[in-house]
């Protein structure tokens, strides 16, 4: 059976230190702490950014054959040590475990694109003389690493959405200093020790879980060339509004819609619906909060939807029964519920769901939500979602624009003028067609709009954010 250690360290300029034991981590179903973790204090951030100013030179020296040996590295440690991964999911943040060890895959796969980008960071020949005066001339440009960059991860998806800014940023050749959440540090120290089996530079990479009121230096350093900030939406801009010169990219917050056309397919578009509401407790930023069901099928819809989440099994996240963990921790589950109870006392009608057991929120679906209520025009982050009909397919788009956040939408529909029609007028990062807006590739495009974000993930894209463009023009003597 895998079993988690009392302590662990934090990484600094690519070791592990152990100064403390400050931090403790709770395991989120039973709420009894799982196990400790050494916390940076300012003293200790300082020497990581310091360690990562002194690494640049060197990370930006290294052959592209050489970061990729690193991140392979990676790849083949983590598959060896998946089941450890996916049981340190589990207990620190309280998700199912079939969840857990998807998330792991995903970690992989992140890497091993990673791998095979870190060979492709290529440039362009191009051609000055678009005039007389430039006769002559010719330019070529290529992608340079940024310089010392700053992470900053969620504890939702602990692993994956670290590994959206580790990746990329060895595979351009970018030290860097991250701050994993507080409440989920174990799988970015478990990164961190497998990096320091490598041959990075010193200072490349600095791991130091930090409480948020004492980690001001991640943002504010002029040092530091580039911010990546995951998490809620509040802290995001304020982070942006204080991080000076430095590039900013921001993965916030979501409302995610999803489209139910007349000619769906109901059975497929039910199971791919409740997965992408209540999976991993509804605790993710593309996760299905608005249902918007065509007049048609509205009322078959929804009779499947109710049976089908009644169906759900909640508990144990080590159970592999178990569909619904719990959530993060009381004080959002007592947000949530709050929400659902003030929706209901609005006029909405209760479906499925709605009680609360500590940590535990059962999986819920409203109807008849009034667009002002804060279940509807806030990020959910919990297992709820909410049915609304429609006659209309433009009023249809409308209502997904409703929105303050703009991070992705799904559509079930056969028709694809209806799929052009709304690739163009949503007001989103992304469209998905015949499934809902919780899936992602790890190497597509993936990002917001509005207050949902700044930039885009997914390695290729996170890549060119972590560069500069450096330009050379030759000009050539004739004769």
């Amino acid at each position: 059976m895998t079993k988690l250690k009392d302590t662990y360290p934090l990484y600094l300029a690519n070791e592990a230190k152990q100064p403390n034991a400050d931090l403790e981590v709770t395991d989120k179903y039973t709420g009894k702490v799982a196990f400790r973790v050494a916390q940076a204090d300012a003293k200790t951030i300082d020497a990581g950014i310091a360690a990562a100013v002194k690494a640049a030179e060197p990370m930006a020296r290294m052959a592209s054959y050489e970061r990729q040996a690193v991140l392979q590295h990676c790849v083949d440690r983590f598959t060896e040590r998946f089941d450890e991964l996916a049981y340190a999911l589990c207990v620190e943040a309280g998700k199912p475990i079939n969840d857990a060890e998807g998330e792991v895959t995903r970690l992989i796969d992140t890497f091993r694109i990673a791998a095979e980008e870190s060979v492709r960071m290529t440039g362009e020949v191009q051609p000055l003389d678009i005039s007389k005066r430039a006769r002559g001339y010719m330019g070529i440009w290529k992608r340079v690493p940024i310089g010392p960059c700053s992470f900053i991860s969620p504890f939702n998806f602990p692993l994956n959405l670290a590994a959206h800014k580790i990746a990329p940023a060895i595979a351009v050749g970018c030290p860097f200093v991250m701050k994993p959440a507080s409440r989920t540090p174990l799988g970015a120290i478990i990164m961190g020790e497998v990096l320091a089996e490598t041959d990075l530079p010193k200072g490349a990479f600095s791991i130091l879980p930090a409480h948020r009121e004492g980690a001001d230096m991640f943002t504010e350093d002029e040092r530091l060339k580039l911010l990546s900030f995951t998490g809620s939406p509040g802290v995001g801009w304020d982070l942006k509004a204080k991080a000076g010169k430095k590039k900013v990219v921001l993965e916030l917050g979501g409302n995610a819609a999803v489209i139910v056309d007349k000619d769906a397919d109901l059975e497929d578009a039910v199971a791919r619906i409740i997965f992408g509401a209540f999976y991993q407790s509804g605790q993710s930023c593309i996760g299905v909060q608005r249902i918007i069901i065509h007049a048609d099928i509205y009322d078959a819809l929804k009779e499947k939807l109710a049976a089908k989440t009644k169906t759900l099994v909640a508990g144990d996240p080590h159970d592999r029964k178990t569909f619904v963990g719990p959530m993060i921790d009381l004080k959002e589950a007592t947000r949530l519920d709050n929400w659902i109870q003030e929706a209901v006392e609005g006029g909405a009608k209760l479906l499925v769901g709605g009680k609360r057991d500590g940590a535990m929120l059962e999986a819920t679906l409203l109807e008849g939500v009034d667009r002002s209520a804060t279940v509807y025009r806030e990020e959910a982050f919990g297992p709820v979602a909410i049915l609304s009909k429609f006659d209309d397919f433009a009023a249809a788009l409308d209502e997904v624009n409703d929105s303050k956040f703009g991070l992705q939408a799904g559509i079930f529909t056969r028709d694809i003028f209806q799929v052009l029609n709304a690739w163009d007028r949503l007001d989103v990062g992304g469209v998905v067609i015949n499934d809902v807006p919780s899936y992602r590739v790890d190497n597509m495009p993936y990002g917001g709009v509005k207050d949902s974000g700044l930039g885009r993930e997914g390695i290729r894209f996170a890549m060119e954010d972590m560069t500069e463009i450096r330009n050379l023009v030759i000009r050539r003597r004739e004769g």
